[in-house]
């Protein structure tokens, strides 16, 4: 990229905090590949289950046009559990892939950015233990506002099946992440949100309350954003996970 702010010394604490900002936006014109690691414990309805959840979630802008941007967001999950089911024993592999589109305006509306387009549920899970086997649609929104060092909205969606195994659960969920974050001049981010999730066909919701804490770097050549955090379940179905759970990710950046 010579000629590009982002290959010179000029590529200093500013414009890394300028980056930070916008992996706080989910519609930022940012090619971002994150790959999120999840701790959840205490699953199943014994309470003995397990699972780690490696979240590969590339995140590709394109330009429509000079007025309109269309992002990608991909959720592709690999699975580790263990005695999640009685008796079930151990499952490795795929999970099921979300794919969300959003069309958004580039430049904000009276200060706010907004997205909004539709979100497909793939049933690409590996193991009967660890997909739905349904296929799924709706739609899906973001709406947020970006003043100073802060960053608050909120996105969410909606996704039902209209295909799939007839044996398994039909899928009716709606998808609520409220978000606040705060990101320094040097680049670190402190963030605060919620994945929640309300079950329509067993009215159960899935509420965790997650913090986190992130730093834009350079790892060689690569800029690249790390980051922990700690979620703590404050709803769950009675099979699902409870109490404390982390979360580690790195997210390789590649501005243009």
């Amino acid at each position: 990229m010579a000629g590009s702010v982002f290959s010179t010394p000029a590529f200093a604490q500013q414009d890394k905090s300028k980056l930070a900002k916008k992996l706080a936006n989910p519609v930022a014109a940012l090619i971002s590949v994150p790959f999120q690691l999840n701790d959840d414990r205490n699953i199943g309805p014994d309470d003995t289950g397990e699972r780690l959840t490696l979240n590969i979630q590339p995140v590709v802008p394109f330009e429509l046009n000079p007025d309109w941007n269309i992002i990608s967001r991909t959720i592709f999950p690999v699975i580790s559990q263990e005695d999640v089911f009685p008796g079930a024993g151990k499952q490795s592999g795929s999970g099921d892939t979300v794919q969300s589109v959003f069309f958004s305006p580039r430049v904000p509306a009276g200060g706010w950015i907004w997205g909004a387009g539709p979100v497909l549920l793939l049933p690409t899970g590996s193991d009967a233990l660890l997909t739905g086997d349904q296929w799924g649609a709706g739609p899906t929104g973001v709406l947020l506002k970006q003043r100073g060092p802060w960053t608050f909205g909120g996105l969410g969606n909606h996704i039902a099946s209209f295909a799939g195994d007839d044996a398994r659960a039909d899928v009716n969920a709606t998808f609520l992440q409220p978000f606040l974050s705060y990101t320094t001049p040097t680049a670190w981010t402190f963030a605060i949100n919620s994945k929640s999730t309300y079950n329509w066909e067993t009215g159960q919701w899935s509420a965790p309350i997650n913090g986190v804490v992130s730093k834009v770097t350079k790892i060689g050549s690569q800029l690249v954003s790390v980051g922990a955090g700690l979620r703590y379940w404050v709803d769950t179905p009675e099979s699902g996970p409870e109490g404390m759970g982390f979360w580690l990710k790195a997210t390789l950046l590649f501005p243009r």
